[in-house]
C-alpha cells in the first residue's frame, strides 16, 4: 500500500548550490505529502541523478559555481534519457518584476525569482 501511495507523489529534483534553500525548499514540498525532492547543491551530480532517478521535474539554479544551470540544461537536452524533464529554473539575477512582466518565461524558459516561498513554487509546479 505504500508504494502505491508513493507512486502518486510527484519526484521533484532540485539543483541549487544554497544548502539551506534545498533543505527548506525540500522540507516545505515534501511537507504537502503531493512530492518527494531529491537534492544536489552540484550540477554535475545533478545531472547524474536526472538520469538516474528521472525525476518528473527539475528546479534548477541558474547561478553555480562549479557548472551553470544553463549548462546543466543544456546537457540534460542532449541527453535521451532527459531531454523531456521540464526543468524550472529559479535564480536571483532575474527580478521578481523582470519574471513577472515575461510571465515566468524567460529565453523560452520557466523562471521563478529568488526569493520565493513555498507556495509559489507549489504553484508554479501545478
Amino acid at each position: 500500500m505504500d508504494e502505491a501511495v508513493k507512486s502518486d507523489k510527484k519526484k521533484i529534483l532540485l539543483i541549487d548550490d544554497e544548502e539551506d534553500f534545498c533543505f527548506f525548499v525540500k522540507l516545505n514540498l515534501e511537507k504537502s505529502g503531493k512530492f518527494e525532492v531529491l537534492t544536489t547543491t552540484s550540477g554535475s551530480k545533478g545531472i547524474i541523478m536526472a538520469s538516474r532517478e528521472r525525476p518528473d521535474l527539475i528546479l534548477l539554479d541558474i547561478i553555480m559555481p562549479e557548472i551553470s544551470g544553463g549548462q546543466v540544461a543544456e546537457m540534460l537536452l542532449e541527453s535521451p534519457k532527459t531531454k523531456d524533464i521540464p526543468v524550472l529554473f529559479i535564480t536571483a539575477i532575474a527580478s521578481r518584476r523582470e519574471v513577472q512582466s515575461q510571465e515566468g518565461i524567460i529565453g523560452g524558459r520557466q523562471f521563478i525569482a529568488k526569493p520565493v516561498t513555498p507556495e509559489e513554487i507549489m504553484a508554479k509546479i501545478n
